[in-house]
């Protein structure tokens, strides 16, 4: 279909944000009043993670992803879980590498993930009208790095199209922060919402922040990656206390 480019890389954008009818995955779940959706839509912000930040997030993540990584071309590293790609299969970081941890990972790294997470948790609530306090922090929260190897277990297939909501149950409010540049660290890897007649891109700079309400209305995929690698962090929030997790701790 016809492309339009909703966010460019070339751009620093304030706050851009499209309101859209919301689908009627929600009423599947039970409802959150002054958190569950009833305003839905998209937005796209250069302004509240500095590329510096988002530089320092881009270690963390670096440093992590230097102990495992997949086979194929999709590499995670989640925080919250302890899961770590690691060839074909998953293992639990903490408990994989124990104390080595400590030396990987500083408190100040932890400080940062959680300072980012807040700034962003409170940008969603803003665009969309509702109260911070009311939303969780949900699993997955996770560090993704693409780059253009072969694909070798289903978990390495990140660009089918998907819909959070029908996905992981407990997501209402997705948000990804990128940690690298399209076109200059990477090519390929656009994050395309497809909408009926057209498709809606992001193109990722590091330090912008994505953020959209998680049902059917934001189908969405993400492009192959054709060559360099792309760093990313998904940030997901649910408005069930039950779904809810805490931010990670050095153990």
């Amino acid at each position: 279909g016809v492309t339009e480019v909703l966010a460019p890389h070339t751009e620093s954008l304030q706050h851009k944000f499209v309101e859209i009818p919301c689908s009627e995955d929600y009423d599947s779940h039970k409802r959150f009043e002054g958190c569950t959706p009833r305003k839905c839509g998209r937005g796209v912000t250069d302004a509240v993670i500095t590329r510096e930040e988002a530089e320092r997030i881009r270690r963390i993540a670096e440093r992590g992803l230097s102990l495992g990584g997949s086979d194929g071309g999709a590499s995670i590293l989640d925080l919250h879980s302890g899961a770590l790609s690691l060839g074909k299969h998953f293992v639990n970081l903490y408990r994989y590498f124990g104390d080595k941890i400590q030396d990987i990972f500083t408190e100040e790294d932890f400080a940062l993930y959680r300072d980012v997470r807040q700034r962003i948790q409170q940008r969603i609530a803003q665009a969309f009208g509702i109260s911070s306090a009311s939303m969780y922090l949900t699993k997955p929260t996770f560090f993704s790095r693409i780059n253009n190897t072969e694909a070798k277990t289903t978990h390495d297939e990140y660009w089918h199209p998907h819909v959070d909501k029908v996905t992981y149950g407990s997501f209402d409010y997705t948000s990804l922060l990128y940690l690298s540049d399209y076109t200059e660290d990477f090519g390929g890897g656009r994050f395309v919402f497809m909408d009926a007649g057209s498709n809606k891109t992001i193109e990722p700079r590091a330090g912008r922040v994505s953020f959209f309400t998680s049902g059917s209305e934001n189908l969405h995929r993400v492009e192959k990656v054709h060559w360099g690698t792309r760093y990313a962090i998904t940030i997901s929030f649910t408005c069930n206390p039950d779904h809810g997790i805490g931010d990670p701790v050095l153990m």
